[in-house]
């Protein structure tokens, strides 16, 4: 029992890892984007800006076990094969790149518009202004928003069993709920709980630490 949750929990951690990372490379560059095509100080352009929103719309609206299944065969091209952990991370990739867009889209909403009104003003070019506003200031949303996004990332990673990706949530269905192995359930759970916890506390304290307004 040792060996296959330790097993389950690496293939999760494979699974969540590589998609975060996806999520929170892609997923910052386009939240930046439609950030500064929406507004008037930087390159304000409604008609890629409404493309790009339709597109993150549409991808977050399908249900995660829908999308999935639908992208498999386009995964397979990417890492040849549409069984295991490997062949869910394409998915998994697509709905954390289009998860994070809007929150990081948001976190940078959130700045005050006088503090970028003023460094335009100031005559500071536009690189300057996202490294060294628009980043350090939405910098604790920004983490907050990844803490979030890897707690969903580990729910959707449970529904890897439906094509044989493994992972802890495949391993409780597997065993835990179709062949009624109860003890095996109830640690799935319990593992899941500790890491989901653990995630949080550390990422809000990440936060805190580069939130101005907790100091």
């Amino acid at each position: 029992m040792a060996q296959m949750l330790w097993q389950a929990a690496y293939e999760t951690f494979i699974m969540v890892s590589w998609s975060l990372l996806a999520g929170l490379i892609f997923g910052t560059l386009i939240g930046l984007l439609l950030f500064l095509m929406s507004n008037q100080f930087f390159f304000k352009n409604r008609i890629i800006n409404s493309i790009a929103n339709f597109i993150i719309n549409a991808t977050r609206s399908i249900p995660f076990l829908i999308l999935m299944v639908t992208v498999l065969p386009l995964g397979a091209l990417l890492v040849g094969t549409t069984v295991g952990p490997k062949a869910v991370i394409f998915p998994l990739s697509l709905a954390a790149i289009a998860f994070y867009a809007r929150l990081a889209e948001n976190a940078f909403s959130q700045i005050d518009k006088g503090v970028i009104e003023a460094a335009v003003a100031s005559g500071a070019s536009h690189i300057r202004i996202i490294f060294g506003i628009l980043f350090p200031e939405a910098m604790a949303q920004l983490i907050r928003h990844a803490t979030v996004t890897t707690i969903s990332l580990i729910s959707f990673s449970s529904m890897a069993g439906v094509v044989g990706g493994g992972g802890i949530g495949d391993l409780a269905i597997r065993y835990g709920y179709q062949r009624y192995v109860t003890e095996i359930l109830i640690l799935c759970i319990i593992i899941l709980i500790f890491i989901v916890m653990v995630i949080q506390y550390l990422g809000d304290k990440l936060a805190n630490h580069f939130d101005k307004s907790y100091k």
